[in-house]
């Protein structure tokens, strides 16, 4: 299994933006990504500067389909 990377919500969503994710909608500190296709939206944590949780992370790339391989490419 490959290692997580540290990685901010924003650099989540721009790497999710690649893959053909887009931004539906933006409130507070959460970003909504939607995808045709895909019966649930991705909600992406989007606090400052810090990290995103390697548990949310994770459960970020699963809801995705990606594997966290594929995931690291994109970002």
């Amino acid at each position: 299994m490959t290692k997580l990377p540290a990685v901010t919500g924003r650099v989540v969503v721009a790497a999710l933006c690649r893959n053909g994710w887009v931004i539906r909608d933006h409130r507070g500190s959460h970003i909504k990504l939607v995808k045709p296709g895909n019966k649930y939206p991705i909600i992406v944590p989007v606090h400052g500067s810090g990290s995103v949780p390697k548990g949310t992370l994770r459960n970020i790339i699963r809801s995705t389909g990606l594997t966290v391989e594929e995931f690291i490419k994109l970002c």
